[in-house]
């Protein structure tokens, strides 16, 4: 059974998406693969659930917290999954160009369909797409705006302090 709530951040309303007692989706408001909100499932804000990736959240935007810990699960394709699994090992502050995503992978001429699979991606900012630029560091697409991903870089690369 899915249940969802929406927190404050300052890339917008962040809508969190829940099965059981792990995340599945972080949508922003203008999301571009934003599902319809039917699927969302009842909201729950109270659900320990969002308790915890709230508090993470805040901490990341504090500028106290690198990595997530809330329990994650993945509903994608097996390549899918492999991508979002990689997006997870970019360390907070760098940035990888989909080329050497594909390299990660071991199929360096995927990088259309790591691309692809990036933007796809359902858990937003806790599984760190917006680090994921072209090759020459240019920002490319991004699921919740290229103004929220400029936001998201500029924050971890430390010029917001």
């Amino acid at each position: 059974m899915r249940t969802h709530a929406v927190v404050d951040s300052p890339c917008g309303p962040l809508t969190l998406v829940a099965e059981g007692d792990a995340l599945c989706g972080l949508y922003m408001v203008d999301q571009r693969h934003r599902p319809d909100e039917l699927t969302f499932g009842s909201n729950d804000p109270g659900a320990d659930i969002f308790a915890l990736a709230e508090t993470e959240l805040k901490e990341y935007f504090a500028g106290q917290r690198h990595e997530f810990e809330v329990p994650l699960a993945f509903a994608g394709t097996p390549f899918q999954q492999l991508v979002w699994a990689q997006l997870r090992k970019i360390p907070y502050g760098t940035t990888i160009s989909y080329g050497e995503l594909a390299d990660r992978l071991g199929n360096p001429a995927a990088s259309r369909a790591v691309g692809l699979a990036n933007g796809k991606n359902p858990i937003g900012i806790i599984v760190p797409c917006h680090r994921v630029v072209g090759a020459n560091g240019s920002l490319t697409g991004y699921g919740g705006g290229l103004e929220c991903k400029r936001y998201l870089l500029d924050f971890e690369q430390g010029a917001l302090f």
